[in-house]
């Protein structure tokens, strides 16, 4: 999981397209929220995120992605589905459940990712608190994503607050490079000691991505050989945004 993929540092223009790319991301992600109720299959939530794409002449990243090719345009992952969840038609969406999903949109040749978790319906504390610590999280690594920080620094906010709530962080899955391939270097897990680790340069966009789990920070992955779930049956929570490094503030792509 670790092999490590070339970092290509993004122009001003590059990440004006970047923005808009994420723009949509957060669009489609946007729509899909709205349908998150009980009875909606997650084939359904699929069938409008392919929908949201194709009205902007945009395409997933993810369709057709990995061995075996992954078999929709965005992963629907429920309550111990920590990542990679494939939707179909006879999955049906209960009150209670925590529902990630995760979206890529490419435009003009670059990709924008990003995901979220949330209720379905009310929710327990537990879970609650879950997706609460989940997404602050994320912004506490994003506030480290500064020129001049190293990588560790941004995996070490992220551990930080997760574990000071008393939750875990996966360890096998982390947050990566993206710009003209879904996947690019540098790697950023989301544990990590501060200080260590690859220097931030502007320029470079990642797609950081905390994925939280309430027992251990132990997975297995079942046997679709995509849908990762936590090894206790505990639930998950994974909120993710693409975000620039820049000479100032950390810019982040993939919102409205």
């Amino acid at each position: 999981m670790f092999h490590e993929r070339r970092i290509n540092l993004k122009t001003p223009a590059e990440l004006k397209i970047m923005r808009e790319a994420g723009r949509i991301n957060a669009t489609v992600l946007a729509k899909v929220k709205e349908l998150l109720q009980p009875g909606v299959t997650t084939a359904d939530l699929n069938a409008a995120a392919e929908e949201a794409l194709k009205s902007h002449g945009c395409v997933s990243p993810f369709k057709g992605y990995g061995h075996p090719p992954f078999p929709t345009s965005i992963t629907v992952s429920i309550n111990d589905e920590m990542v990679h969840g494939i939707p179909n038609s006879r999955r049906k969406l209960k009150e209670g459940d925590i529902v990630s999903i995760d979206c890529g949109t490419v435009h003009q040749g670059y990709v924008a990712d990003s995901a979220f978790s949330a209720g379905v319906g009310r929710v327990s504390q537990e879970a609650q608190t879950l997706l609460e610590v989940t997404e602050a999280a994320l912004y506490a690594g994003i506030a480290k994503m500064r020129k001049g920080n190293r990588a560790g620094d941004v995996s070490a906010a992220i551990q930080k607050y997760v574990e000071s709530h008393g939750l875990h962080v996966t360890r096998e899955y982390t947050g990566h490079g993206v710009g003209k391939d879904m996947h690019e270097g540098p790697q950023v897990p989301n544990y990590g000691m501060a200080g260590t680790g690859l220097v931030l340069k502007a320029g470079m966009t990642i797609a950081l991505e905390p994925m939280v789990l309430v027992g251990t920070h132990e997975t297995r992955v079942l046997p679709d050989k995509w849908t990762v779930v936590s090894a206790d049956g505990s639930l998950t929570a994974h909120f993710e945004h693409t975000v620039a490094v820049t000479e100032g503030e950390p810019q982040i792509l993939t919102v409205l």
